[in-house]
């Protein structure tokens, strides 16, 4: 017995003749694509940086030459320090940081999602054989003269194919595409966030490891100190609140010396976190902060579009938009959606696979939806919307990157100055000390002055390694700021 189904396909196939001329011109038609074709916006960008450090500051000022020496940055750009300790850590950073796992998890999710979207543009084929067996009620309407039972054995195999007419399956691959650009473009900047962090917390704990060697030192002049003014208490030549003095100023260094192992100990803890380690089964060794600063090549801003992974990924987003729109365009025009169902069916098994049983049926179909209450016009103008605020995006990140990249050659040529200035200070303080003891020594001066001396000389020493944290750090984040080496020609291509 044949289902109603199976003979409203076959009275299809009288149809075919008719409605494969429609279904070939509208296959013709595939190429078609709707919507608005995408052009990135033109951003202004100035033609020079406005803090020319590279021009201000020569090697032998305070500086050395990045390495490699030419006009752009490497990937590896921690290795222009030249800090091997700071390169080992870097390259396990790579390898064990979880953060990073995870940004590079989602890029391959994204890339999954281009295969999804890509299965759009092949027909779907699904078999659903099925062996039933019916017994017609003898009160049911329309009831014939065929008493008893029937058997239906079935093995159809149907097809269904989106034609893309107006390109909507193609600006979802495109777009699924575009997205997962965008994605890789997070990951790398993920990556470039987290070496520029791992140096940074590296550059910190290794100036409190310059503030404690300044610290010990100090402890151990101010020790010298006491002993001496027990000296000249013991032999009469100075008064008891000299030695009081002394005893006080020793104590306070040596607080400040205990104290500085608080911030030595987080930013410990912090590189083991980045590196993939727990804090309990991490450790580097004390070793005082010794480099210089680097000179960085910054280039010209209209370079700066294509060294961030944050702008790359931003533009990326906004063909996302665009394609958005293009689909939300498409929903306006009809569907033809082409049709086919073949197989075998049969009464009983001896007859289900012999060649008299075979169907098929085969026909287009055209959907247009006439009312709709307005949400296809909602729909474009949401797209239209997600457009115009991705392009903003874009331009404030743009300019974000700009204003980065301005801050850090400013911070670097200001502290440079200041570098300069500070260790006059502090020869001028250290001079002051030694005359100030000398006059104590030979009794001309009050031990008052040699702590004002002392304090005075204390402070500029420490604002001098103060000073040179704040440069290498600077100088992690100019790096962070000119996208590291990166350029938008490493994108992948899907």
């Amino acid at each position: 017995m044949i289902c109603p189904k199976v003979r409203m396909m076959r009275s299809q196939v009288r149809m075919t003749k008719t409605l494969l001329p429609a279904a070939t011109f509208a296959l013709l038609l595939g190429g078609c694509m709707v919507g608005p074709k995408y052009n990135p916006p033109a951003v202004p960008a100035p033609p020079a940086f406005k803090e020319a450090l590279a021009d201000s500051f020569k090697e032998g000022d305070g500086w050395k030459t990045a390495q490699p020496g030419d006009q752009t940055l490497r990937g590896n750009w921690w290795e222009i320090f030249g800090d091997p300790e700071l390169n080992r850590l870097e390259e396990q950073l790579t390898v064990d940081n979880q953060d990073l796992k995870a940004a590079e998890a989602r890029f391959r999710e994204a890339r999954a999602m281009i295969r999804f979207n890509r299965a759009s543009e092949f027909p779907t084929i699904s078999t659903a054989p099925g062996i039933t067996s019916e017994r017609v009620s003898g009160n049911r309407p329309f009831f014939t003269t065929q008493p008893g039972a029937s058997g239906d054995f079935a093995l159809p195999f149907d097809l269904s194919y989106e034609v893309d007419l107006w390109g909507r399956v193609r600006r979802t691959v495109n777009a699924a595409r575009e997205e997962a650009q965008a994605t890789a473009a997070d990951l790398e900047t993920a990556r470039l966030s987290l070496h520029a962090e791992l140096a940074y917390d590296y550059f910190e704990m290794r100036a409190a490891d310059s503030q404690k060697k300044l610290l010990d030192d100090t402890v151990k002049a101010y020790k010298d100190a006491l002993r001496l003014t027990t000296t000249r208490y013991e032999g009469g030549a100075s008064p008891k609140l000299d030695v009081t003095q002394a005893q006080t100023q020793l104590d306070a260094a040596q607080v400040a010396d205990t104290d500085t192992g608080v911030l030595r100990a987080q930013y410990e803890h912090a590189i083991a976190v980045l590196v993939g380690k727990a804090p309990a089964d991490f450790g580097l060794t004390f070793a005082p902060i010794d480099l210089q600063v680097p000179l960085i090549p910054t280039g010209v801003p209209a370079q700066l579009l294509e060294r961030r992974p944050d702008v790359a990924a931003m533009e990326r987003r906004m063909a996302v938009a665009n394609e958005q729109m293009g689909i939300a365009r498409a929903a306006y025009y009809p569907t033809v959606t082409l049709s086919a169902v073949a197989g075998l069916e049969g009464s009983s098994l001896l007859n289900w696979l012999a060649w008299p049983s075979r169907l098929w049926a085969v026909g287009p179909a055209l959907s247009q939806t006439l009312f709709d209450g307005g949400r296809r016009h909602a729909t474009s103008d949401a797209a239209l919307a997600g457009y115009d605020a991705s392009v903003a995006d874009y331009r404030e990140t743009i300019l974000t990157a700009f204003q980065q990249v301005e801050d850090n050659l400013a911070a670097e040529r200001i502290l440079a100055q200041e570098s300069r200035q500070q260790k006059d200070a502090v020869a001028a303080a250290q001079q002051s000390l030694e005359i100030s003891t000398n006059r104590y020594t030979g009794g001309v001066d009050t031990y008052l002055q040699v702590i004002t001396a002392q304090t005075i000389a204390l402070s500029n020493e420490r604002n001098n390694v103060d000073i040179l944290r704040r440069r290498m750090d600077a100088s992690v984040l100019l790096i962070k700021a000119l996208g590291g080496g990166w350029n938008v020609a490493n994108l992948p291509k899907l």
